[in-house]
């Protein structure tokens, strides 16, 4: 007889729940931007908002350390995933397409759901359609995983160059290059309306929120996500294979990993600030040409960082962190949306409104304390149920059964 009992708690691989923690955590560095600020400020800081002093340095902090890195974690983290779900699926039932597609498939509606009705940054929605794609190279070599990877990020910075070649050789008509202006750098009626949209009613907040995730399901994710995160997803393939993720290197491995991934990482990411902050942030440089020091270093740097924390595990620094961003971990579909619902209403309107009010400065702080938060609740959750919820509603959904909630005796 076979099962289709989803993973159990002594079965998992404690490094990827820590890795995940991590990441799930790093993750709001980045998002509470898009939570608090017009959506222009996320990729284009002199958008909106002070750019001098503390909100500067948060900025360049953010920017060099979290900015694609810890994304790109959970991306890697993803693609090993889906191998990890295709041999569990193989070993209970002899065939896992048909549990793996419908895993994603509603996985994807939890991201549309997400995404048009809550915050239009959502992730899911790449991370679904990807998978339908990147399963087909689960059984692939690490090093045809890696060249592969290589190949599919390199696709998002060709088309960069290339629209960037094309602006400076006016090969892009002027009306073109006026609607991509307005996406880096908005006039301030349209930055208004924003505003107005998500301070608003509830009806005016959807209507501008899910035009905003549509851009982001169709253009954005042609043009990026398709091959920024389905290359992590066949490079976490590769790593997961390899034994990378999960802590099987020696020292001295995860010591040369964490110096050359951060050393090259971060150099690149801070050279691309400099270049930046000389340009002027000029659209044309900056959206197209610069940001590719940070697209390339952000990669070397999450290998950086999975190397640093393979190093606390094995040495057993801070055992009760580790075992608090375990938990983070094990529950992180219910903690990235709490990351939504919780800063959606502290900055919509239907909740405390503050929407374009918080600097960058202020913003850490908030970060800060949901960090605080689900430091705490995660493990006492996990002390009493198998799942966070949203893991149990999609574990049951995907074996169509209802999972067993709380943990026995």
């Amino acid at each position: 007889m076979h099962s289709t009992q989803p993973t159990v708690q002594k079965s998992r691989i404690h490094h990827l729940d820590i890795l995940r923690g991590f990441a799930l955590l790093g993750i709001l560095l980045m998002n509470i931007q898009g939570f608090a600020m017009p959506g222009a400020a996320y990729l284009n800081p002199t958008a909106w908002g002070d750019f001098e002093g503390a909100n500067f340095a948060v900025w360049v902090f953010s920017h060099v350390f979290a900015d694609s890195k810890f994304m790109g974690i959970f991306s890697i983290l993803f693609g090993a995933g889906i191998c990890l779900f295709a041999e569990s699926a193989m070993q209970k039932t002899g065939s896992s397409a048909g549990l793996h597609y419908k895993r994603n498939f509603w996985l994807l509606l939890f991201g549309l759901v997400h995404a048009h009705f809550i915050w239009y940054g959502d992730i899911l929605v790449s991370y679904a359609l990807c998978a339908f794609w990147v399963y087909w190279f689960r059984n692939k070599s690490p090093r045809f995983l890696i060249i592969s990877s290589i190949l599919f990020l390199s696709i998002a910075t060709l088309y960069s160059l290339f629209v960037h070649f094309a602006i400076n050789n006016n090969f892009i008509p002027p009306s073109a290059i006026k609607e991509i202006l307005a996406f880096w750098l908005p006039e301030q009626s349209q930055l208004q309306n924003e505003i107005a949209a998500y301070t608003g009613s509830i009806v005016e907040q959807f209507q501008q929120r899910s035009h905003e995730a549509f851009v982001l399901e169709t253009q954005v994710f042609l043009s990026i996500f398709l091959w920024r995160a389905g290359g992590m997803m066949l490079l976490g393939m590769a790593l997961y294979k390899k034994g990378i993720l999960s802590g099987a290197k020696s020292v001295t491995y995860y010591s040369y990993l964490t110096i050359i991934g951060l050393t090259l990482g971060l150099s690149l990411s801070s050279y691309g600030v400099i270049q930046n902050i000389q340009h002027g942030f000029e659209m044309n440089y900056s959206m197209f040409f610069g940001n590719q020091f940070n697209y390339w270093g952000s990669i070397l740097t999450a290998l950086g960082y999975i190397g640093l924390v393979n190093l606390v595990i094995s040495k057993g620094f801070a055992k009760s962190l580790q075992s608090r961003l375990a938990a983070v971990g094990q529950m992180a579909f219910t903690n990235y949306i709490f990351h939504s619902v919780s800063c959606t209403f502290i900055f919509y309107g239907y909740g405390l409104g503050y929407f374009s009010e918080l600097e960058r400065s202020i913003q850490l702080l908030i970060v800060i304390l949901v960090w605080v938060i689900q430091l705490w609740y995660s493990p006492l959750w996990l002390a009493k149920y198998r799942f966070g919820p949203l893991e149990w509603a999609w574990r049951s959904l995907t074996y169509w059964q209802r999972q067993p909630m709380i943990l026995s005796k």
